[in-house]
This record gives C-alpha cells, structure tokens and sequence, in this order.
C-alpha cells in the first residue's frame, strides 16, 4: 500500500470518528436535561465538528474519498443510545457512556497513531494525536458528572 492510502485510512479514521462524536452528541442533546451539562455538550459537539470539517478539508486536499459511516452505523448507535438511556437518562449515566465512548477514541486513536507513524504525513498524524487529546479531555470533563 502506498503513503497516500495510508494518508487516505487514517484521515478517514479521523473522519468517522468525529463524525460518531456529532451524531451522538447531537442525539444526547435532545435526552440530556442538566443546564451545565449540556454546556460541556454543546463544546464538545463543536470540538467535534471542527475536527471533522478539518479532517473533511484534507481529504479533499489531497483528492481522498470522504468514507463517512454507513447507514447501518448511524441507526445502531441511534438505537444503543435510545435503548441505554431509555430506563436511565440521568446525566450520571449519560457521561458515563460518554466516557466509556471516549475511552474507545483513545484506544483506538492510539492504535492508529503506532500503525502509521511512520507512514502518514506530519500534519494527518497531528490531527489524530489532536483527536485522541480531545478524547482524552472528554474523559475527564464529564467525571464530575458521574
């Protein structure tokens, strides 16, 4: 495989990654009913999306694909979120499961910085190690909520 398809997979990566954090922020917005937790969604969902907007620039910079989620993606974690703030919607349980969300967007950021550190170019490996610090930060955020 050649340097611009690992640019392509990894900008992707970041790609749908943000863009699970705006749909399910966005869904979590119309659940939650605390005022200042909804404050710390509200930041979080523009973080998101300017990360995604980024990451939506340098694919078409470099002439990738943009590879959003499938529909199959979007309506599964529609209805996780649904089905696990359906018996519990306190904001405890609410940043709980953004937490845990958020723990997996480190991992997995993590994962994609080691596979292609030597591969993908500076400022791509830049906006994945943004992305997994903002995951990072998300984790900590919401402990106050728990």
């Amino acid at each position: 495989m050649n340097e611009k398809n690992y640019n392509a997979e990894l900008l992707n990566f970041i790609y749908q990654n943000s863009q699970m954090g705006v749909d399910t922020i966005t869904q979590l917005l119309e659940i939650a009913q605390d005022g200042d937790f909804k404050d710390h969604l509200h930041a979080q969902l523009k973080e998101y999306r300017q990360i995604h907007d980024k990451a939506a620039q340098m694919l078409e910079a470099n002439g990738f694909t943009e590879e959003g989620l499938t529909a199959f993606e979007k309506i599964r974690t529609y209805l996780m979120i649904n089905f696990q703030t359906l018996s519990d919607d306190s904001t405890s349980h609410i940043a709980e499961m953004l937490m845990v969300g958020s723990n997996m967007g480190v991992i997995d950021a993590i994962k994609n910085i080691r596979k292609y550190k030597d591969v993908a170019e500076a400022d791509i490996l830049e906006l994945m190690e943004h992305l997994k610090k903002f995951e990072e930060n998300n984790v900590e955020r919401f402990k106050p909520y728990l």
